[in-house]
């Protein structure tokens, strides 16, 4: 089982690393951010990246925690 958890941990974090520089991508700035710091709004594709990016941040923590209980 430890085992098991330690492919899905990896798994989730390189699924983490991609759906964040998609993000950065998407943003059409460079990787530490944009020169103009203007609120904007999040909409379609960007605020579906937002969330699933959220998502995931929580189920890798989770298994995190079951990892280093087990």
């Amino acid at each position: 089982m430890g085992s098991t958890i330690n492919i899905i941990q990896i798994a989730l974090s390189l699924v983490l690393v991609l759906v964040i520089l998609l993000q950065v991508k998407g943003q059409g700035s460079g990787l530490f951010g944009a020169a103009d710091s203007s609120y904007r709004t999040r909409r379609g594709l960007e605020k579906t990246l937002f969330q699933l990016t959220v998502v995931l941040v929580v189920v890798f923590i989770a298994v995190s925690i079951i990892s280093a209980r087990a």
